[in-house]
C-alpha cells in the first residue's frame, strides 16, 4: 500500500468524517468475525484467533458482539454499535484512515480496531482475517492466484501497521 493511498484516506476522513464513521458502524454488523463455522477443526481455530479479539472488543470498545454459525446477519445490541461509534470518534484522522483501510482489507472492523490499537500485529491480523481461506488451502491445496492476492493484502496490513508507528 502506498503512502499516497494512506494520505488520500486521511483527506477523505477530514472531509467526510461523520459520514464515514456512520457507514463503518453499519458495516460492523457484517464483520467476518461474527460468522463462525460449524466444522469442529475450523471452529477451534476461530476460537483461538477470533475469541481473544471479541473479548478485547468487549472490554476496550464496550462492544459485546453477537456471533452466529448461520448465514443470517445477527441484530446487534444498540450499545454495542454505540461503543464502536464512540471508539471511532476518539481516533485521530490518521488512525481512522488506517482503521478504514484495514477493515476493508480484512472485512473486519474488530480486527482493524485491534490492529490500530496495537493489541495485535499485522501478521496476527492477517492470519485471523484469512483463516478460512488459509485452512482451505491447507486442506485442498493452494491456488496460486488466491495466494498471491492474500500476500498483497498481507503486505498492505504490514504497511498500515508501519504507517501507524
Amino acid at each position: 500500500m502506498t503512502k499516497e493511498k494512506l494520505e488520500q484516506a486521511i483527506t477523505e476522513i477530514k472531509n467526510h468524517r461523520e459520514e464515514i464513521i456512520t457507514r463503518l458502524v453499519q458495516f460492523s454488523k457484517t464483520d467476518s468475525l461474527l460468522f463462525w463455522d460449524k466444522e469442529v477443526s475450523l471452529y477451534e481455530k476461530q476460537e483461538e484467533l477470533w475469541g481473544p479479539i471479541l473479548k478485547w472488543a468487549h472490554h476496550n470498545l464496550n462492544a459485546k458482539y453477537m456471533t452466529t454459525d448461520k448465514m443470517e446477519v445477527v441484530e446487534q445490541k444498540k450499545n454495542t454499535l454505540q461503543g464502536l461509534k464512540k471508539f471511532l470518534e476518539t481516533m485521530s484522522d490518521k488512525e481512522l484512515a488506517a482503521f478504514y483501510l484495514a477493515s476493508i482489507n480484512m472485512k473486519s472492523e474488530l480486527l482493524a480496531a485491534a490492529l490500530v490499537r496495537g493489541f495485535i500485529n499485522a501478521e496476527t491480523a492477517y492470519n485471523a482475517a484469512y483463516l478460512e481461506e488459509i485452512s482451505q488451502a491447507e486442506r485442498w491445496g493452494k491456488d496460486e492466484n488466491a495466494e498471491q492476492k492474500r500476500q498483497v493484502l498481507k503486505k498492505e496490513l504490514i504497511d498500515i501497521e508501519n504507517f501507524l508507528k
